[in-house]
């Protein structure tokens, strides 16, 4: 195990003898701590500060989740990397629109490559689509070929956004229209597509968040996203080419029925995963994540690698 999560509401969490132990109404369990890198408390769980402490120590990250609204409450990190010198060397590259720039490119360019050939993989598949996904992976090798030539981040920014538009006019006709999907709505998210969507993005930007501390970086920082409060800049940038694999696994889990519309529940103009459908959904996003944050970690390294080259 390496992430625990916690989604039973009336829970405690302790810490003893290096084994976190969980109690609930149901019943009582314990993890070894040693084999644990994140909790994710998605429910109302009761703790104290000692056990932030251990954790901290240990250097597991907490994650206290609002599940109804798909976004991170807090996050506690525990130790970070003691060198200095490598944030100062992040900071000044982000002041460098040269610097910039190439980075973003190669964002840009491998989000729209993984977007194109994914949904060019489907051609055989989903035949009722062809039409659909024939237009947006030509207009997504147009695009693509267009970024070397962006000279400002503006312009990145705008390309990038049309090639999202053109993905998801596509991606929508993957999905029966009884689950109400008809393109990508945030906040709050009116279907189940959306809702998963969301809270899958959510996860990974967490985990970035993690990588990039762990990595001796500045998470707030980035470098095609603006500084913005609040925000994790630079763990927005490490996500970024690795969206098209969430959206991916949120079109298998619908498309093998793992996920259905009868996980999820509505509140208001919100849809919801049900307490069914969140054991599913984390089941299978810990299944499917781990290459990817083991390609972020790798991301963040060599990212503070370049910057301690480059800044010295």
């Amino acid at each position: 195990m390496s992430t625990l999560y916690l989604d039973r509401s009336g829970g405690e969490l302790t810490c003893r003898d290096s084994q976190l132990v969980i109690t609930h109404p149901g019943g009582r369990r314990t993890v070894p701590l040693a084999l644990v890198e994140r909790v994710v408390i998605a429910a109302r769980t009761t703790f104290d500060s000692h056990l932030l402490g251990k954790l901290a120590e240990a250097g597991v990250a907490v994650t206290l989740l609002d599940i109804h609204r798909s976004r991170r409450r807090a996050q506690v990190l525990g130790h970070g990397h003691n060198d200095a010198t490598l944030r100062l060397a992040q900071y000044r590259a982000a002041g460098d629109p040269g610097r910039r720039l190439s980075w973003a490119k190669r964002l840009v360019t491998a989000k729209l490559r993984r977007q194109r050939r994914w949904l060019a993989s489907l051609r055989d598949e989903r035949p009722d689509a062809r039409r659909h996904l024939d237009r947006a992976t030509d207009r997504l090798r147009r695009l693509e070929t267009a970024v070397p030539d962006t000279d400002a981040l503006a312009a990145l920014r705008g390309l990038e956004g049309s090639a999202g538009r053109v993905f998801f006019a596509a991606y929508r006709h993957l999905f029966p229209a009884g689950l109400g999907f008809d393109g990508r709505r945030r906040r709050p998210p009116p279907d189940p597509v959306n809702a998963a969507l969301s809270l899958a993005y959510t996860l990974l930007h967490h985990r970035a968040v993690q990588m990039a501390w762990a990595a001796g970086l500045d998470p707030l920082i980035g470098f095609y996203h603006e500084t913005a409060w609040g925000r994790e800049s630079l763990a927005c940038d490490l996500i970024e080419p690795w969206r098209p694999c969430v959206e991916a696994w949120v079109y298998g889990w619908f498309r093998s029925r793992w996920l259905d519309a009868t996980h999820f529940r509505r509140k208001g103009d919100t849809c919801l995963l049900g307490k069914a459908g969140r054991q599913r959904f984390f089941a299978a996003f810990e299944h499917q994540v781990k290459p990817v944050q083991r390609a972020l970690r790798r991301q963040a390294a060599h990212l503070a690698a370049e910057l301690r080259e480059t800044g010295q």
